[in-house]
């Protein structure tokens, strides 16, 4: 009886002795160091563009798909950008909200809702309503689009005639994403030679832009009324006096929820895109911005775009 005590005694220190060891050995400097935890790499920030088809204007006008193409392919290529991807959508956008579930900013230029012949971005064309509001399925899709950009806190960007809204309740949900609105047969949208001038110069979509000269039909006359979030960022001022200005054609907004957005009002014609350097650079950096990216010092810097 006292031999088997004995026995197990022994073999448990030499089991706590073995364990001591054990350790000692994983702390010593013969063993192997351990693997460097990998740093996580975070997902690149996705920039979906929605271009509506072409269905106004004649060639080389309302080229919403090859502007956007192009400014894709921009921000693709720049040189001082880097975790982000892009995506290009044409047509009526998608209604499944998994489209836009993992986007940072959604940029959108297509038609308004002037025409019935026409596709409208986001919102049915205002003569298939009453005017005031929309059908229960367009209502709830909106609804939780609406919820889905203030929960995600995803950037929107509008070009030009996507703003043309008749429809009141598509007009709220544009003045509330956007912080300022274009209303139609309010506001105006005159053709003409638009000299453009920096506005904010501290603003970072305006970073190393320069004030430029160009032929556009300018969206302009906004209601903007009085808000601290909004900035301002360029004035237009058109050559012949009976087209008014100069009006702010573009400013930046960062929305309660913590979403931004940002409102251009040219984008007409699309040599534009390719000839005046520092509107392509001004798109640019406003779309950056607008997807929580810091813009770099002189702005995007990228090489002019091929012809898409």
């Amino acid at each position: 009886m006292l031999k088997s005590v004995v026995i197990r005694i022994g073999r448990s220190i030499s089991s706590a002795a073995g364990v001591v060891a054990l350790v000692l050995l994983a702390a010593g400097g013969n063993a192997a160091p351990a693997a460097p935890a990998q740093a996580e790499v975070p997902a690149p920030k996705k920039i979906l563009f929605l271009a509506g088809p072409k269905e106004h204007g004649p060639p080389g006008r309302h080229e919403y798909e090859k502007d956007l193409r192009e400014l894709a392919w921009s921000i693709d290529h720049a040189g001082n950008l880097k975790g982000l991807k892009t995506e290009v959508i044409v047509g009526r956008p998608p209604r499944d909200l998994s489209v836009y579930e993992d986007a940072a900013v959604i940029v959108i230029d297509g038609n308004g809702d002037w025409l019935k012949r026409e596709t409208g971005m986001l919102f049915p064309q205002a003569q298939d309503t009453n005017g005031r509001v929309y059908d229960a399925e367009t209502t709830a899709w909106l609804k939780s689009f609406d919820e889905l950009i203030k929960r995600k806190h995803i950037g929107v960007v509008m070009f030009h005639y996507t703003m043309w809204i008749d429809n009141w309740a598509g007009r709220a949900y544009v003045l509330d994403w956007l912080g300022g609105t274009w209303i139609p047969y309010a506001s105006h949208n005159p053709v003409d030679s638009w000299a453009v001038t920096p506005l904010a110069p501290k603003h970072p979509i305006l970073s190393g832009v320069k004030p430029w000269t160009f032929r556009e039909e300018m969206y302009s006359r906004y209601f903007l009324f009085t808000n601290p979030k909004r900035t301002e960022l360029l004035s237009g001022t058109p050559k012949d006096p009976k087209n008014g200005g100069p009006d702010p054609i573009s400013w930046a907004y960062e929305r309660p929820d913590g979403g931004r957005a940002f409102v251009w009002g040219g984008s007409d014609f699309h040599d534009n895109m390719h000839s005046v350097a520092d509107y392509r650079r001004f798109l640019l950096n406003g779309i950056v911005w607008t997807a929580g990216v810091a813009v770099p010092r002189g702005g995007v810097a990228a090489p002019p775009p091929p012809e898409m």
